[in-house]
């Protein structure tokens, strides 16, 4: 499947978080942005609140502007944490009175999450979801419809 550099880029640094247990949802440098942009936290001035998609004064500066962080704009970047949260189990934007899962750092949890951002990130960059294996059990007469393919 051919893919961009920054999703490629993304989804390798989301996978090395997820297996290292340094995703962390709650954490401006530990979460599904947070580890995008090199475990820095500057990506939260955009907004006013974690898990808010609705730029401030300052993200849209940066996003009228152009600016990409490694390769998205301050708007993706909020997409991608609000998707990240909500499917992690969080009402958003986070609030110690909001909804949130009592483990943050299930691993069920932070699969489900990271689950949508790259579904999220592959329809930024208009590629199938590459987290969709529903067509390896597909059959057409009695044998798979597709081929598996490997790297």
């Amino acid at each position: 499947m051919n893919t961009t550099n920054r999703l490629e880029t993304a989804v390798k640094k989301l996978y090395i978080a997820f297996h290292n247990n340094t995703l962390h949802p709650e954490c401006c440098k530990h979460c599904a942005v947070g580890n995008i942009l090199d475990n820095k936290d500057s990506w939260k001035h955009l907004s006013d609140h974690h898990g808010a998609i609705q730029l401030n004064y300052l993200g849209v500066l940066h996003q009228n502007l152009g600016r990409k962080f490694n390769g998205y704009s301050p708007e993706e970047l909020l997409k991608i944490e609000a998707t990240f949260l909500k499917a992690c189990g969080y009402t958003i934007p986070l609030h110690h009175k909001n909804k949130k899962p009592k483990n943050p750092t299930d691993k069920d949890n932070l699969f489900n999450g990271l689950s949508e951002v790259i579904k999220l990130l592959c329809e930024f960059d208009n590629i199938p979801n590459m987290m969709d294996y529903t067509k390896l059990f597909e059959v057409e007469n009695g044998k798979p419809k597709y081929k598996l393919q490997t790297l």
